[in-house]
Protein backbone atom coordinates (compact mmCIF):
# COMPACT_ATOMS: atom_id res chain seq x y z
CA UNK A 1 0.00 0.00 0.00
CA UNK A 2 1.44 3.46 -0.77
CA UNK A 3 1.86 5.90 2.05
CA UNK A 4 -1.27 7.98 3.00
CA UNK A 5 -0.49 11.78 3.28
CA UNK A 6 -1.15 12.83 7.18
CA UNK A 7 -2.61 16.07 5.41
CA UNK A 8 -1.15 18.26 8.45
CA UNK A 9 0.44 21.80 8.14
CA UNK A 10 2.38 21.37 11.57
CA UNK A 11 4.38 18.61 13.43
CA UNK A 12 2.80 15.42 14.05
CA UNK A 13 2.13 14.02 16.97
CA UNK A 14 2.64 10.20 18.24
CA UNK A 15 1.01 9.28 21.28
CA UNK A 16 3.55 5.90 22.69
CA UNK A 17 2.06 3.99 25.28
CA UNK A 18 4.81 1.98 27.54
CA UNK A 19 7.51 4.45 25.52
CA UNK A 20 9.66 5.11 28.77
CA UNK A 21 11.90 1.63 27.46
CA UNK A 22 12.30 -1.08 25.53
CA UNK A 23 10.29 -0.92 21.75
CA UNK A 24 8.40 1.43 22.97
CA UNK A 25 11.34 3.73 23.52
CA UNK A 26 12.75 2.79 20.46
CA UNK A 27 9.19 3.74 18.77
CA UNK A 28 9.47 7.05 20.04
CA UNK A 29 13.52 7.67 18.80
CA UNK A 30 12.05 6.43 15.16
CA UNK A 31 9.05 9.03 15.13
CA UNK A 32 11.43 11.68 16.36
CA UNK A 33 13.75 11.77 14.34
CA UNK A 34 11.05 11.61 11.57
CA UNK A 35 10.39 15.02 12.97
CA UNK A 36 7.11 14.17 15.08
CA UNK A 37 6.73 15.55 18.65
CA UNK A 38 5.93 12.69 21.44
CA UNK A 39 3.81 12.01 24.26
CA UNK A 40 5.16 9.28 26.19
CA UNK A 41 2.65 7.38 28.46
CA UNK A 42 3.71 4.68 31.50
CA UNK A 43 3.56 4.43 35.10
CA UNK A 44 7.51 5.32 36.25
CA UNK A 45 7.18 9.41 36.45
CA UNK A 46 11.60 8.92 36.75
CA UNK A 47 11.48 6.85 33.31
CA UNK A 48 9.43 8.95 31.63
CA UNK A 49 11.69 11.86 33.11
CA UNK A 50 14.68 10.55 31.46
CA UNK A 51 13.15 9.40 27.96
CA UNK A 52 11.71 12.58 27.79
CA UNK A 53 14.69 14.54 28.25
CA UNK A 54 16.77 12.23 25.99
CA UNK A 55 14.52 12.46 22.81
CA UNK A 56 14.15 16.41 23.23
CA UNK A 57 18.19 16.76 23.65
CA UNK A 58 18.53 14.48 20.43
CA UNK A 59 16.30 15.18 18.40
CA UNK A 60 14.94 18.34 18.88
CA UNK A 61 11.48 17.21 19.15
CA UNK A 62 8.34 18.71 21.92
CA UNK A 63 8.03 15.39 24.31
CA UNK A 64 4.69 15.40 27.04
CA UNK A 65 4.24 12.68 29.22
CA UNK A 66 1.69 11.49 31.22
CA UNK A 67 2.38 9.24 34.27
CA UNK A 68 -0.53 6.87 34.32
CA UNK A 69 -1.21 2.64 34.97
CA UNK A 70 -3.14 1.54 31.93
CA UNK A 71 -3.87 -1.69 33.49
CA UNK A 72 -6.59 0.12 35.80
CA UNK A 73 -10.24 0.62 34.10
CA UNK A 74 -10.35 3.93 34.03
CA UNK A 75 -6.88 5.16 32.64
CA UNK A 76 -7.44 5.19 28.91
CA UNK A 77 -10.30 7.81 29.91
CA UNK A 78 -8.47 9.91 32.13
CA UNK A 79 -5.27 9.61 28.97
CA UNK A 80 -7.94 10.97 26.62
CA UNK A 81 -9.00 13.40 29.22
CA UNK A 82 -5.47 14.88 29.38
CA UNK A 83 -3.86 14.93 26.21
CA UNK A 84 -7.91 16.57 25.07
CA UNK A 85 -7.25 19.18 27.85
CA UNK A 86 -3.37 19.71 26.85
CA UNK A 87 -4.47 20.83 23.24
CA UNK A 88 -2.81 17.95 21.74
CA UNK A 89 -3.95 16.35 18.56
CA UNK A 90 -2.82 12.84 18.20
CA UNK A 91 -1.80 11.70 14.49
CA UNK A 92 -0.31 8.45 15.56
CA UNK A 93 -1.20 6.07 18.48
CA UNK A 94 0.65 3.00 19.40
CA UNK A 95 -0.58 0.76 21.40
CA UNK A 96 2.73 -0.51 22.77
CA UNK A 97 1.96 -0.79 26.96
CA UNK A 98 1.86 -4.94 27.50
CA UNK A 99 3.14 -7.57 29.66
CA UNK A 100 3.08 -11.33 30.30
CA UNK A 101 2.96 -14.07 31.99
CA UNK A 102 4.76 -17.11 32.33
CA UNK A 103 3.77 -20.63 33.60
CA UNK A 104 0.88 -22.92 34.45
CA UNK A 105 -2.36 -21.20 34.15
CA UNK A 106 -4.40 -22.95 37.54
CA UNK A 107 -1.34 -22.06 39.48
CA UNK A 108 -0.82 -18.23 38.30
CA UNK A 109 -1.65 -14.99 40.34
CA UNK A 110 -5.33 -13.83 39.48
CA UNK A 111 -4.78 -10.49 40.27
CA UNK A 112 -1.67 -10.10 38.09
CA UNK A 113 -3.43 -12.25 35.15
CA UNK A 114 -6.35 -9.72 35.21
CA UNK A 115 -3.97 -6.61 35.04
CA UNK A 116 -2.49 -8.39 31.67
CA UNK A 117 -5.67 -9.03 30.19
CA UNK A 118 -6.61 -5.78 31.03
CA UNK A 119 -3.31 -4.28 29.39
CA UNK A 120 -2.79 -5.96 26.45
CA UNK A 121 -6.82 -6.14 25.15
CA UNK A 122 -8.93 -3.78 27.41
CA UNK A 123 -6.86 -0.71 27.67
CA UNK A 124 -5.73 -0.89 24.01
CA UNK A 125 -9.03 -1.41 22.72
CA UNK A 126 -10.85 1.16 24.79
CA UNK A 127 -7.55 3.76 23.18
CA UNK A 128 -8.09 2.99 20.11
CA UNK A 129 -11.58 3.89 19.95
CA UNK A 130 -11.10 7.29 22.23
CA UNK A 131 -8.68 8.48 19.36
CA UNK A 132 -9.80 6.72 16.44
CA UNK A 133 -13.02 9.14 15.46
CA UNK A 134 -10.89 12.12 15.48
CA UNK A 135 -8.44 10.93 13.11
CA UNK A 136 -11.54 9.46 10.93
CA UNK A 137 -12.75 13.12 10.73
CA UNK A 138 -9.49 14.18 9.71
CA UNK A 139 -9.03 12.17 6.96
CA UNK A 140 -5.79 10.77 8.51
CA UNK A 141 -3.81 8.95 11.34
CA UNK A 142 -2.15 5.88 12.53
CA UNK A 143 -2.16 3.42 14.71
CA UNK A 144 0.14 0.57 15.26
CA UNK A 145 -0.60 -1.90 17.92
CA UNK A 146 2.03 -3.76 19.35
CA UNK A 147 1.06 -7.63 18.92
CA UNK A 148 3.51 -10.61 18.96
CA UNK A 149 4.48 -13.49 17.06
CA UNK A 150 3.04 -15.49 19.41
CA UNK A 151 -0.05 -14.26 18.20
CA UNK A 152 -0.19 -16.49 15.24
CA UNK A 153 -0.44 -19.60 17.25
CA UNK A 154 -3.62 -21.01 18.03
CA UNK A 155 -2.99 -21.67 21.54
CA UNK A 156 0.36 -21.68 23.87
CA UNK A 157 0.71 -23.64 26.94
CA UNK A 158 2.53 -21.90 29.70
CA UNK A 159 1.47 -18.80 28.12
CA UNK A 160 -2.55 -19.44 27.78
CA UNK A 161 -3.35 -16.01 28.79
CA UNK A 162 -1.27 -13.94 26.89
CA UNK A 163 -1.04 -15.87 23.81
CA UNK A 164 -4.63 -15.20 23.81
CA UNK A 165 -4.52 -12.07 24.06
CA UNK A 166 -2.24 -11.21 21.57
CA UNK A 167 -4.05 -13.58 19.13
CA UNK A 168 -7.16 -10.95 20.01
CA UNK A 169 -4.34 -7.91 18.93
CA UNK A 170 -3.78 -9.30 15.76
CA UNK A 171 -7.44 -10.44 14.75
CA UNK A 172 -8.86 -6.96 16.39
CA UNK A 173 -6.42 -5.48 14.00
CA UNK A 174 -6.98 -6.86 10.37
CA UNK A 175 -10.74 -6.78 11.18
CA UNK A 176 -10.14 -3.15 12.27
CA UNK A 177 -7.66 -2.55 9.24
CA UNK A 178 -10.74 -3.47 6.54
CA UNK A 179 -13.27 -1.77 8.20
CA UNK A 180 -10.58 1.70 7.94
CA UNK A 181 -9.52 1.10 4.10
CA UNK A 182 -11.23 4.10 2.53
CA UNK A 183 -10.93 6.75 5.68
CA UNK A 184 -7.34 7.80 5.28
CA UNK A 185 -6.09 6.15 8.54
CA UNK A 186 -4.24 2.80 8.67
CA UNK A 187 -3.98 0.47 11.57
CA UNK A 188 -1.04 -2.14 11.81
CA UNK A 189 0.14 -4.45 13.95
CA UNK A 190 3.49 -5.30 15.11
CA UNK A 191 4.48 -8.95 15.82
CA UNK A 192 7.87 -9.36 16.98
CA UNK A 193 9.87 -12.65 18.09
CA UNK A 194 12.15 -12.44 21.23
CA UNK A 195 13.47 -9.17 21.84
CA UNK A 196 16.39 -7.83 23.89
CA UNK A 197 14.04 -6.47 26.44
CA UNK A 198 13.14 -7.11 29.94
CA UNK A 199 10.10 -8.67 29.23
CA UNK A 200 11.13 -12.01 29.30
CA UNK A 201 13.03 -11.44 32.67
CA UNK A 202 9.74 -9.54 34.49
CA UNK A 203 7.50 -12.47 32.62
CA UNK A 204 9.08 -15.07 34.26
CA UNK A 205 10.61 -16.22 30.96
CA UNK A 206 13.98 -15.94 31.50
CA UNK A 207 15.03 -19.92 31.53
CA UNK A 208 12.77 -21.25 28.42
CA UNK A 209 14.27 -22.80 25.48
CA UNK A 210 13.21 -19.78 23.46
CA UNK A 211 15.13 -17.25 25.10
CA UNK A 212 17.93 -19.77 25.00
CA UNK A 213 17.87 -20.68 21.49
CA UNK A 214 15.92 -18.35 19.48
CA UNK A 215 18.49 -14.69 18.45
CA UNK A 216 16.64 -12.13 19.98
CA UNK A 217 16.05 -9.09 17.65
CA UNK A 218 17.52 -5.62 19.25
CA UNK A 219 14.29 -3.35 19.96
CA UNK A 220 15.95 -0.73 17.76
CA UNK A 221 15.36 -3.10 14.33
CA UNK A 222 11.71 -4.18 15.72
CA UNK A 223 11.31 -0.35 16.38
CA UNK A 224 12.37 0.78 12.74
CA UNK A 225 10.35 -2.20 11.16
CA UNK A 226 6.97 -1.05 12.92
CA UNK A 227 7.64 2.58 11.72
CA UNK A 228 8.21 1.74 8.27
CA UNK A 229 5.25 -0.56 8.42
CA UNK A 230 2.94 2.00 9.82
CA UNK A 231 3.72 5.00 7.98
CA UNK A 232 3.66 2.90 4.94
CA UNK A 233 -0.11 1.46 5.43
CA UNK A 234 0.91 -2.38 5.83
CA UNK A 235 -1.46 -3.91 8.42
CA UNK A 236 0.92 -6.46 9.90
CA UNK A 237 4.82 -6.26 9.88
CA UNK A 238 6.78 -9.49 11.23
CA UNK A 239 10.68 -8.44 11.83
CA UNK A 240 13.26 -11.27 11.32
CA UNK A 241 13.17 -14.29 8.95
CA UNK A 242 12.73 -16.66 12.16
CA UNK A 243 10.10 -14.46 13.18
CA UNK A 244 8.59 -14.77 10.07
CA UNK A 245 8.96 -18.78 9.59
CA UNK A 246 7.47 -18.98 12.70
CA UNK A 247 4.02 -17.27 11.67
CA UNK A 248 4.01 -19.49 8.40
CA UNK A 249 4.37 -22.37 10.95
CA UNK A 250 1.42 -20.77 13.10
CA UNK A 251 -0.77 -20.93 10.10
CA UNK A 252 0.37 -24.28 8.57
CA UNK A 253 -2.48 -27.18 9.17
CA UNK A 254 -2.39 -29.14 10.92
CA UNK A 255 -2.21 -26.73 14.01
CA UNK A 256 -1.14 -29.81 15.87
CA UNK A 257 2.19 -29.00 14.49
CA UNK A 258 2.65 -25.57 14.95
CA UNK A 259 1.68 -26.27 19.32
CA UNK A 260 4.55 -29.24 19.58
CA UNK A 261 6.69 -26.70 18.01
CA UNK A 262 5.45 -24.06 21.01
CA UNK A 263 5.58 -26.23 23.90
CA UNK A 264 8.66 -27.65 22.92
CA UNK A 265 10.14 -24.38 23.27
CA UNK A 266 8.18 -22.96 25.67
CA UNK A 267 9.78 -25.06 28.40
CA UNK A 268 12.47 -24.78 30.81
CA UNK A 269 16.12 -25.47 29.40
CA UNK A 270 17.83 -28.83 31.00
CA UNK A 271 20.44 -26.19 32.95
CA UNK A 272 17.86 -24.34 34.51
CA UNK A 273 15.67 -27.23 35.82
CA UNK A 274 18.52 -29.09 37.04
CA UNK A 275 19.51 -26.02 39.48
CA UNK A 276 16.20 -26.08 40.40
CA UNK A 277 16.34 -29.37 41.82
Amino acid sequence: MCPIDMNTTDRPTALITGGSKGIGFELAKQFSRHEHDIVLVARNKTDLRIAAEELEKNYGCSVTVFSLDLAMDDAPAELFRLVEESGIRVDVLVNNAGSGEYGLFALGEPVSQSRMLQLNIMSLTALTRLFLPGMIERGSGRILNIASIVAYFSGGPNWASYVASKHYVLAFTKGLSQELSESGVAVTALCPGPTATNFAGQAGAGGTRVYHWIPQVSPSRVARAGYLAVMSGRTVAVPGLINKIFAFLGELPPRVIAQTVFSFLSKETAALKAAKS
